[in-house]
This record gives C-alpha cells, structure tokens and sequence, in this order.
C-alpha cells in the first residue's frame, strides 16, 4: 500500500486495503471478476503469509490516523472503520497463532479454492481460455507454496489433525482420477478451444500432477506425523476462531444452552408436521417416508432446471411486495458442483461488473433422485431471498459503502444468518404450508440447532445435559456427535460424515448460522418495537440487505436502529 494513502477516511482506506490484497491474492480478482488477475496464484508459503500479515498491521496503523480525520464520523465511515479494524484484528490473530501452517479441510483450505477459482473464470473467448492455460501452469507453484507452510507447521507441532489429512487426501485423489481417467483439470478443460488444445492439455496435466504430487505427500509425510492429533481445538483456540467466523467474542456456555432451546422447540413442531405426513410416525420415519414416496426430481440436469424455476419464482413473488430488488439483483444462476467437492450445496457471489451473476451449486454426490423437501428450503437459503439477494445487494450498493465492506469484510455469521432468517421469513410469508416442504424446512433449522451443539459440545468437549435424552452426563466426542446427528437428521450417512468433518476442520463456522439468524431477529424485533405501527417490513429488509458486512456485535446495534 502506498504512502499517498495517508490521507484517505475509512472507506477509501478499505477500498486501497482491498486492492492490495488482490495483488498479494489474485483468487480474490477472480472472485470479484476484476481485470488482470486471471491468470495468476497467489504465494500461500510462509513468506506469503507473512506479507498478507504486514498488509493488515500496516492498514490498522493507517486506521488510527484515518479515524481522525474530517468526516470519519458519519455513520458511513464509522461502520467501516469498525469492520475494518475487527476483521484485520481476528485475522492477525489466526495468523499470529500459526493457524494458516496447518490450514487442512474438507471445504475452505488454500487448495480448495484454487479449483474454484477456475470455475469462477470467463469462459467466452479464446483469450479467456489463454488465461486459464497461464493459472494452470501457475498452479504447481502454489501448491509447493502450500505445502511448504504445511510443513514448517509440522517443524513447528502445528498440525492438523489426523481426519482432516484423511479426508482431504481422499478429495484429492478423487480430483487428480486414475489410470486412464486424466481427472478433473482435463475435463475442465476438454471444453477449450482447438487451437489451445496442446497447450491447455499440458498445462492440465502439469496441474493434476501439481496436486497428485500434494496427495501423495500429505499421505505419505503428513498423515503419519499427524495420527492421534485430536479433532477438539480445545477454549482457547475455538474462541480465536469464533471471533474470526462470527465477529463477536461469544458466551460459548450461553450459545450450547440456546442450542440446546432451539433443538428442544423445534423436535416439538416437528413431531406436529410429521403427523400430517404419516400419522404415528416420528420426524425422521416420516422424512425417510419422503425419501422414496414423496415428490422428487429425476435427473441431474432436470434437478438444476426445477431449482433454476423456484428462484425465479420466489424472485417474481418477493420482488416489490418484500423487496426492491435492482435488475441486477434479480438474476441468478443454479450450477451442479464440480465432483469430489464437499457434500453441503453452496453460493459463490456475482462479479463487481454482474458480468458472472450470482450461482447456487449442488453437490449430487452421485445420486439422480431428488426429493423435494430437502431442496426448497435450502434453496430459499443458498439462493432466494437468501445468499443471492444479501450478497447481490452488497455489490449493488458497494459504490455507497466500500468495496471491502461488500466483498472480501465479509463475517460467515451475518451472511449466514441472514440466510437461515430469509428460510424462516418464507415460512411466515406462507411458502411452506404443503407438509413435506415444511418438515423439510424445520429438519434444516434442526440441523443448525444440533451445529451449535455438537460443534461447541465436541471442541470444547462439553457435558450433555441430564433431560437431553442422549447419552446424559457423557462428554462430547466425535463419534457420538455423528450418532445424535445420524439421529436428527435426513441427510444421508455420507453427508453427515462430510458436514463432521466441516465442523472439526472449522471450528465456530457451523455455528453462526443459528446465532447468526439469532441477531437478525433480535434486530428486526428491536426495530419493530421502535417504529411501532408504522414499521415497514420491506424498508426494513432493503435498509439492512444495504448495510455491508457487520460482526454479530455490530450486527445487532444497526439493525435495532434501522
């Protein structure tokens, strides 16, 4: 970051903030679709560690002066010089912990979001492909990168545990094929132009060797060195980490409490719904019931064709009865997931510029049936009014805010909280009367509920309530955390392996979609309670969808004074 940057409040510092961390991380251009940065990865080894460190201390030294200045008062500036300084503050704190040399999940790692990131690329043109062929054969020398902050965490004892190496390994393997399979950065590119075939198929393989060569490693030097490592962080590191998904130091006995409330409430609504479907059954017989004769989509592409039509359709619905939305905002795309991702579908953001719309992404996981309660409320959480109409928001209004503010401040417990909110405001506006949507929207809410359990109970390896009619008095693990989510879920088994270890290679990120949806009611109460009679529910909802990224704490203050 430059000298001349002196003199700028709050909203130009995080915006300068931002560009020079596109230059240190490219993937985040991709991302954010701006120009330049295509073609190239970024430096995930120690020294390129510590540069991305030495850019957040120099903007929170930059802060101090620009919190001073003229104009930092008003209400714009202020709430992004409080995101500012919280999220580069619980950044340094992850980084100053060592916990980026041993940054090994199932979802979110550096070598995760490599892949992605190709997914995320124009496509359009020859010059498009060109640059796919040039990150490519940058992708070795990223992942050697990895790889050797990975092993300076094992110089240090900073490992990962053992299910994380395991798991991801596996994903690897799956991502590189066998034999005669040329895996999944030759198909990728398969679809490329003639003309670059040679150099596309060089640089494809160079990659899937790049990451078979990672896999062997990570089984053969890593796994070893890293068998009985637990799953549990243990307090001190999961609160770092919670302050990092959440933006907020949380009362960690207080939220396995709430947990504890919202799972109790809601088995009673559900054992009401299931009634309706199979009278004498339980939530989860009537669920399984559903499985196989309830209604369902046959066929990958017919699967992403219906969800495409649901978010129209909530779009046409919601569209100037509960929301204002931009043209812009209106348009969103359903994809299916590349293979060998992590089971939970996803949401990945449009461009600055709305050239790549916003997607939602469905992991079939090799399955071609459907059924539908599983899908309308989630999508109503990855797509409609959820992820797609909060994040499409923030781009719309980042000239009003601060591109950091609506891009890369983003804190997980606010988006995802909005998320988990915007599946409930579709139950109150009345989308989810047909009984088998209904049960399929409280099984969701259930599975946030036993997130906030078991990821607090297993990390900080919690006892389990006396009247929790589980395994009473025992601590936490992580196998008896699959059984009670075996047990209170409709997901298959594969799933609810994958989603544990999500939860133990991240921990305090489940949690924030229940605690999350928490503060945006607590807001939304607040507010109504302010304004009375005269309380707009749409205004309410545009004003707050315009707000940017705010931590929990921060979070609630606003909304409440909407």
């Amino acid at each position: 970051m430059s000298d001349t940057t002196h003199d700028l409040l709050p909203r130009q510092l995080a915006d300068a903030h931002l560009d020079a961390l596109v230059e240190l991380q490219p993937l985040i251009g991709t991302y954010l679709g701006i120009p330049g940065t295509a073609d190239r990865l970024p430096d995930l080894s120690p020294t390129g560690l510590e540069a991305l460190a030495d850019l957040n201390r120099e903007t929170l030294r930059r802060l101090d002066a620009a919190e001073t200045l003229p104009g930092a008062g008003d209400d714009a500036e202020r709430r992004c010089a409080r995101l500012l300084r919280e999220r580069l503050t619980a950044d340094l704190a992850i980084h100053d912990a060592g916990e980026r040399l041993r940054e090994i999940n199932n979802l979110f790692s550096p070598v995760h979001d490599i892949r992605q990131a190709f997914t995320l690329m124009p496509l359009a043109s020859e010059e498009d492909w060109s640059s796919v062929a040039r990150r490519l054969k940058a992708v070795p020398a990223a992942l050697e990168g990895y790889r050797s902050s990975l092993a300076t965490g094992l110089e240090r004892g900073l490992l990962a545990a053992e299910r994380q190496v395991r798991t991801v390994v596996d994903q690897l393997g799956e991502w590189v094929g066998e034999g005669s399979d040329g895996g999944w950065f030759a198909d990728f590119v398969a679809k490329g132009p003639d003309s670059l075939r040679v150099e596309l198929d060089e640089s494809a393989a160079a990659a899937g060797a790049a990451v078979a060569a990672l896999r062997d490693w990570l089984r053969d030097t890593y796994a070893p060195r890293a068998t009985g490592v637990p799953d549990a962080v243990g307090r001190e590191r999961y609160a770092r980490w919670v302050r990092q998904w959440n933006g907020t130091d949380l009362d960690l006995d207080e939220a396995y409490a709430y947990g504890w409330a919202e799972y109790h409430r809601l088995l009673a609504e559900m054992r009401k719904e299931a009634a309706r479907i199979l009278p004498g059954a339980g939530p989860w017989e009537a669920l399984r019931h559903l499985d196989s004769h309830g209604d369902a989509v046959e066929g990958v592409e017919e699967v992403r064709d219906w969800l495409q039509q649901l978010m129209d359709e909530a779009i046409e619905a919601l569209d100037g009865t509960h929301f204002d939305l931009a043209p812009e905002v209106r348009r969103v795309e359903s994809m299916i997931a590349p293979p060998g991702s992590a089971a939970a579908p996803y949401y990945t953001g449009p461009s600055l510029d709305f050239s790549r719309p916003g997607r939602t992404w469905l992991p079939t996981m090799g399955e071609t049936r459907f059924p539908v309660y599983d899908l309308v409320s989630t999508w109503y959480h990855e797509g409609v009014p959820g992820h797609h109409l909060q994040l499409a928001q923030w781009v719309y209004v980042a000239d009003r805010l601060s591109r950091y503010q609506t891009t890369m401040g983003m804190v997980s417990a606010n988006a995802e909280g909005w998320a988990l909110y915007a599946e409930r405001l579709m139950d109150e506006l009345g989308f989810l009367t047909d009984p088998q949507r209904r049960l399929g929207y409280l099984d969701c809410q259930m599975m946030r509920a036993v997130r906030v359990i078991i990821d607090i109970g297993m990390h900080l390896e919690l006892e389990i309530p006396a009247d929790s009619g589980f395994h009473p008095g025992e601590r936490w693990t992580p196998e008896l955390a699959r059984e009670f989510f075996g047990a209170h879920s409709s997901r298959s088994a594969e799933f609810v392996d994958s989603e544990l270890v999500r939860y133990l290679g991240m921990p305090g990120q489940a949690i924030g979609y229940k605690l999350g949806e928490r503060v945006w009611l607590r807001g939304r109460e607040a507010a109504r309670a302010a304004h009375g009679e005269s309380f707009d529910a749409k205004a309410w909802h545009m004003a707050a969808l315009s707000l940017g990224s705010l931590g929990l704490d921060d979070l609630e203050e606003e909304l409440s004074a909407l």
